[in-house]
């Protein structure tokens, strides 16, 4: 069973576990399970899709419950009036704020955009990111005797694909967990000490407006216990995520 956030009648909302696909992907055509179908399955209901999560990544999914008001969602996404917000644990000590402004070229897949365009220019992708706390390791990575890492909230201005795990992989500050973006060495620390098998990425709030009340909607998710157990080995307090 998925934890639901919110729910009316025209949205609902789920903490997306982290492994989990938003919806059925040619990319990985052996999973069977989806956030769009458990989600319509658990509430008997069908549900819209107006934005999208990585699989790797957990946190606030937010579904319509019509294609009206899915419309209505999307284009607030799409004129940047949703704030987003994210918790990520990454390599490193991050400056205590930051801006990370750095265009983007567009991820092409092999299989699904065969027929996109190849050579499209960067586009514009904006970061904000906050250092929330620091800690310093005493296991040896590579030729390191320890290992600094730091938990940081991050809020894109934009939405391009993978534009964190790629911000801070272009600042020098790889997520941990990401096999595709991040750092091997200190993936299989984690993999070995910690026993983890997930990306430290959680889609934390979402604050919209309501596309029918008008009233402002704030949700949460959880970090999840595998996060929560990671943060607790490296002596990270829990109480300094907001």
């Amino acid at each position: 069973m998925l934890t639901i956030l919110y729910q009316d009648e025209y949205i609902v909302a789920i903490d997306k576990p982290s492994g989990l696909l938003v919806h059925r992907s040619l990319i990985d055509k052996r999973e069977t399970r989806f956030a769009l179908q458990m989600t319509r399955d658990q509430i008997g209901q069908y549900v819209y899709p107006v934005h999208r999560l990585d699989k790797p990544t957990s946190g606030v999914l937010v579904m319509a419950l019509s294609p009206e008001i899915a419309t209505q969602l999307t284009e607030q996404f799409t004129e940047k009036q949703i704030t987003k917000k994210y918790i990520a644990l990454v390599r490193g000590y991050t400056q205590a704020e930051g801006i990370i402004d750095y265009p983007l070229k567009e991820e092409l897949d092999k299989m699904t955009d065969r027929k996109a365009r190849q050579d499209k220019p960067a586009q514009e992708a904006v970061t904000h990111y906050k250092t929330l706390w620091q800690g310093d390791v005493p296991i040896p990575v590579g030729r390191y005797p320890s290992a600094r890492y730091s938990l940081v909230s991050l809020a894109p201005q934009t939405g391009r694909k993978h534009q964190l795990r790629r911000h801070m992989k272009h600042i020098f500050h790889p997520i941990v967990g990401d096999t595709t973006h991040g750092d091997g060495k200190h993936n299989t620390m984690f993999r070995e000490k910690f026993s983890l098998t997930r990306l430290l990425l959680v889609a934390k709030t979402l604050t919209f407006e309501h596309p029918v009340t008008g009233e402002y909607i704030e949700l949460s998710s959880s970090i999840g216990d595998e996060f929560e157990s990671v943060l607790g080995g490296l002596g990270c307090p829990l109480d300094c995520i907001p």
